[in-house]
């Protein structure tokens, strides 16, 4: 394949590299100093160590193309080297906010200095195809980085925090809750686009589903009130073994960040400690939790097939789409990603130019969505960055659609993340299925 050479041709990618960068640096621009260093819980990080990581990952990019490629600093990078063996043994996540140097001041200049290597190693090269991918893919790691940081920020901070840009929530239509019948049969799952996308996005694949129902909208509070008013902590019996031992252990009585306050549930996030919305998607619940509240509905999780052809199968067209709504780029009008400013869920109803074909609503932001299906390669998966997903396909299950803290250009139908079954500090909700 040609190599890109020309400086006009390189500009979107130097664009795309620059927007988000300042991207993350306006996630951090209204910390104080002292922000910066803090680890709330041994599953965080500091925002200082976000800054570094998301920069050293280029100089990691650089060094598999440029075999002559020096790092910045030895010391920076034994700190800033999250679990990658082939860089050296990586720093201890539980111990991050214990080391106070490199300091907040050197990250910033570390940073810079990484924005001008990029920079001239994108402007002065040849770009191969591979360079052009490898390269890419150190924007999304640095997206995904992104959301990370809004996890940690609103567990640090929540209200206290102060985005730079923060826009009213949209009016929502009124909806009625119910379930959708879907057609079973042959399904084409995975991504089969043009653009960029993760190893574990493919090879797409056939794959044979039985006829199922599907909600058209995320579990929202009210319901899952619903199952904690009926005891849903206070028995086993809907709960996996596992999941049951998880919640005498944590003492889980709600999801995290709930709590009661004169006989009222209320939530306390970056929008303040406030009364549940009845009608926001529920938020913060571990795979346990999403699994025994639809036990307790006598429904399930759906896997991630059947999320994915709910999302993203046009019956018309006959063809998969990108997105729910088809193949063009998310807006504000159609999902609540990290562009939308919310800072929180919005209420179910709210982006009706959103649906999918079947008339499924908000499978894009709001809340990643839990599915029953283990997070593993694909048949004919092939790595292409060593240690990066394939590492991790052991105990973790996927989840699919992304949440208010997603970027934009991190999102597709086709997109698989993947945590422990036990883990909610991120945004997670998720939407039940049954069986014909």
């Amino acid at each position: 394949m040609t190599a890109v050479s020309d400086q006009d041709q390189k500009k979107p990618i130097l664009e795309q590299f620059k927007e988000i960068r300042n991207r993350t640096l306006e996630l951090v621009k209204t910390l104080e100093k002292d922000d910066f260093v803090v680890q709330t819980a041994f599953y965080m990080s500091p925002p200082k160590w976000h800054l570094g990581h998301v920069s050293w990952i280029y100089e990691a990019i650089l060094s598999k193309l440029d075999k002559n490629y020096e790092f910045y600093s030895k010391e920076f990078s034994e700190y800033l080297n999250s679990y990658y063996q082939q860089f050296g043994v990586p720093n201890d996540k539980g111990a991050r906010g214990i080391i106070s140097r490199p300091t907040v001041d050197q990250i910033f200049q570390y940073f810079n200095n990484i924005n001008q290597r990029v920079e001239h190693f994108i402007k002065s090269k040849d770009l191969s195809h591979e360079d052009i991918r490898l390269i890419t893919t150190g924007f999304h790691h640095e997206c995904q980085h992104q959301e990370l940081l809004v996890y940690d920020l609103q567990h640090l901070l929540a209200d206290q925090y102060r985005p730079v840009r923060k826009n009213e929530k949209p009016t929502p239509i009124e909806i009625e809750q119910k379930s959708i019948e879907i057609k079973g049969g042959v399904y084409d799952m995975g991504y089969n686009g043009e653009n960029f996308c993760y190893d574990i996005e493919l090879p797409e694949h056939k794959v044979y589903l039985n006829d199922y129902k599907i909600d058209i909208f995320p579990v929202t509070n009210k319901q899952y009130l619903g199952f904690i008013n009926d005891g849903g902590y206070e028995t086993y019996k809907h709960w996996l073994s596992d999941g049951w031992e998880k919640v005498k252990k944590n003492e889980w009585d709600a999801p995290m960040y709930w709590g009661k306050i004169d006989g009222n549930w209320m939530t306390h996030d970056f929008l303040g400690l406030r009364k549940l919305n009845p009608n926001e998607p529920v938020c913060h619940v571990s795979y346990y939790e999403a699994d025994a509240y639809c036990k307790w509905a006598e429904k399930r999780l759906p896997t991630e097939a059947e999320w994915e052809k709910a999302a993203c199968w046009n019956e018309n067209l006959q063809q998969k789409t990108v997105f729910p709504w088809g193949n063009e780029k998310p807006t504000e009008q159609r999902a609540n990603l990290f562009e939308s400013h919310q800072w929180g869920c919005t209420e179910v109803g709210s982006y009706p130019e959103g649906a999918s074909y079947y008339g499924c609503h908000q499978m894009i932001g709001d809340v990643w969505e839990w599915t029953s299906s283990e997070y593993v390669g694909y048949p004919g998966f092939k790595s292409g960055f060593d240690e990066y997903n394939d590492k991790w396909f052991s105990n973790q299950k996927v989840l699919r659609g992304g949440s208010f803290g997603t970027p934009k250009i991190s999102i597709r139908g086709s997109y698989r993340n993947f945590f422990r079954l036990d883990e909610r500090w991120l945004f997670s909700g998720f939407r039940c299925v049954e069986n014909l």
